[in-house]
C-alpha cells in the first residue's frame, strides 16, 4: 500500500512538472495551433514515455538493442527536465522584474510622445503650417496628414489646421500592448532557461563520456609496516557498464588505471547495469588491468539487479579476484571485502564476522564495501580504512543534498573513531549519462606507514 501511494505521488509530481515546463517553454511562447506549439506538445508526451520505457526495458529484460534505443533519449530527458525546471524557477524571479523594466520604458516613451505633440500644437516646436514628421509620433502622423488635407475647407470656415490637430495631440501615444510585452518576456525567459538547462546537461554529458579524472590521496594507516609505506591502491567504483556506457567506457577506465601504475586495483561495486549475456563483451577490457598484487572486486547493489552470481564468475574469468565476505593478506596488511547489503534479499548480504572476525587486529586493514552505510560495522571490527562508492557524489546537483540524507559520507575522506572512510564519486553514471557538480573519478589511495 505504501509503495502504491509513493508511486502515485511520484507520477503526480512528474505530471505537474511536465505541465509547468510545457506551459513556460511552449504554451506561453508559441501561437495556438502553430507548428511549434504542436511539436512541443507532442514532445511533452513522448519524452516522459521514453523515460518510463528506459526504466522498464532494463528491468524487464527487453532485447538489448531496444534498451539502448530507449536509454539515450529517455535518461537524457530526465536530466534535461531537472535543469530546465530549475532554470525556469529561477526565471520566475526575473520575469516580473523584466516586465516592470519594459513597462517603465513604455511609460517614458509615451510621456515623450505627449510632450512633442503638445509642443507642436503650441507652435513652439515648428513654424505655423509646418509639420516636422520626424518629431511627431508615428501614431499622430496619420492624423496630421488628414488635417493638412482638410486645410482649405477648414480655412473657409474660419478655423485652423493646427488648431484642429491640437486636441488630438494632447492624448499620449499608445504604449506597447500588454500581450506583446508578455510574449516578449515569456520568450526571453524561456529561451534563457532552455539555453541554461540544456547547456548544463550537454556539459555534464561531455564530462561522463570523456572519462573519469584521476585523484590522489595519502592516508596514514595504523599498523602498516615500513615495508608497505607508499603502497598504492587504484580504487574505482560505480563504473555502470550498461545500455549507454559500453566497451569504450570500460577501456577508458582501464587505461586510466594502468597509467597510475598501481600496486593493487580495487573495483568497489556497481560494475554493471545488465546481464552477462548483454554486457559480458563490454566488460572484457577489465582483463587488461595491470597491478603487481592483482585486482579485486566486491559486489554493489546493481549487481543484484543484474545477476550477481553470474557476474562474480565472469569477473573471475577476466582475472579479477572477487572478495565475497573474504579476506587476503597483502604486503603487510589485510585486505577484506564484503558483499553489498542488497545481497541480503538473496541470502548473500555482508558478513563481517566471516570476513574480519578471526583476524589479528594488530595488523593494518583495508575493507572494500560498496556502500558507506556499513561504516559502523567496520568500526566495530577494528578496520583501519574502508573504501566505498555508491553515492556518485550526488551525480546531479542538488542530488548531493539527497545523498547526504542516506549516507554518512557522500564523497571524500572522513574519520569515524579509529576507522577512516574514503568514498569515491565513481567512474560512471547511473540513469542519465550526466554529472553536474560531482565529476567522475578514479582515486589512487597511497597508504602511509606511521613508522616511515
Amino acid at each position: 500500500m505504501v509503495f502504491v501511494v509513493v508511486a502515485v505521488a511520484v507520477v503526480a509530481l512528474l505530471a505537474g512538472v511536465h505541465r509547468y515546463v510545457w506551459r513556460r517553454l511552449i504554451g506561453d511562447t508559441t501561437r495556438k495551433g502553430g507548428l511549434a506549439r504542436r511539436a512541443g506538445t507532442v514532445a511533452a508526451f513522448v519524452l516522459p514515455l521514453l523515460t518510463v520505457g528506459a526504466f522498464i526495458s532494463s528491468r524487464a529484460g527487453f532485447p538489448f538493442p531496444l534498451q539502448q534505443a530507449l536509454a539515450w533519449p529517455g535518461y537524457l530527458w530526465l536530466a534535461a527536465l531537472l535543469y530546465l525546471t530549475l532554470a525556469l524557477l529561477v526565471g520566475e524571479g526575473v520575469r516580473p522584474l523584466l516586465r516592470r523594466i519594459l513597462a517603465r520604458r513604455a511609460e517614458a516613451a509615451g510621456a515623450g510622445h505627449a510632450d512633442v505633440a503638445t509642443a507642436t500644437a503650441d507652435g513652439s516646436a515648428a513654424p505655423a503650417g509646418h509639420t516636422d514628421r520626424e518629431s511627431v509620433p508615428a501614431a499622430l502622423q496619420s492624423d496630421a496628414v488628414t488635417a493638412t488635407a482638410a486645410e482649405p475647407a477648414t480655412a473657409a470656415g474660419g478655423g485652423s489646421a493646427v488648431t484642429d490637430l491640437a486636441p488630438r495631440a494632447e492624448t499620449p501615444a499608445p504604449s506597447v500592448a500588454d500581450p506583446s510585452r508578455r510574449l516578449f518576456v515569456a520568450r526571453a525567459v524561456g529561451g534563457a532557461a532552455a539555453l541554461a538547462g540544456l547547456g548544463t546537461v550537454g556539459y555534464g554529458t561531455y564530462g561522463v563520456l570523456r572519462g573519469p579524472s584521476t585523484k590522489r590521496i595519502t592516508i596514514p594507516l595504523a599498523g602498516l609496516p615500513r615495508s608497505a609505506h607508499g603502497f598504492r591502491i587504484a580504487m574505482v567504483s560505480d563504473i555502470h557498464i550498461g545500455p549507454i556506457l559500453g566497451r569504450a567506457h570500460t577501456r577508458r577506465i582501464v587505461e586510466a588505471i594502468n597509467a597510475t601504475r598501481p600496486d593493487l586495483v580495487a573495483v568497489v561495486g556497481d560494475l554493471v547495469d545488465g546481464s552477462v549475456a548483454d554486457l559480458g563483451t563490454a566488460a572484457e577490457p577489465l582483463a587488461g588491468l595491470e597491478a603487481r598484487h592483482g585486482s579485486f572486486f566486491v559486489t554493489g547493489n546493481h549487481e543484484y539487479f543484474s545477476g550477481a552470481a553470474e557476474w562474480v564468475d565472469h569477473v573471475r574469468e577476466l582475472g579479477l579476484h572477487p572478495l565475497e565476505n573474504a579476506r587476503v593478506e597483502i604486503a603487510g596488511f589485510d585486505l577484506a571485502g564484503v558483499n553489498d547489503v542488497a545481497g541480503e534479499s538473496e541470502g548473500q548480504g555482508p558478513d563481517f564476522a566471516r570476513a574480519l572476525g578471526d583476524r589479528d587486529r594488530s595488523r593494518a586493514s583495508v575493507l572494500l564495501a560498496h556502500q558507506p552505510v556499513v561504516i559502523d560495522d567496520a568500526v566495530e571490527y577494528g578496520v583501519g580504512l574502508q573504501l566505498s562508492g555508491h553515492t556518485h557524489g550526488g551525480q546531479l546537483w542538488p542530488g548531493n543534498l539527497v545523498a547526504e540524507l542516506a549516507n554518512p559520507t557522500v564523497a571524500g575522506y572522513e574519520r569515524y573513531g579509529d576507522t577512516q572512510l574514503y568514498v569515491s564519486r565513481g567512474a560512471g553514471a547511473w540513469g542519465p549519462p550526466v554529472r553536474v557538480g560531482a565529476p567522475s573519478d578514479i582515486t589512487v589511495v597511497e597508504l602511509a606507514s606511521p613508522q616511515a
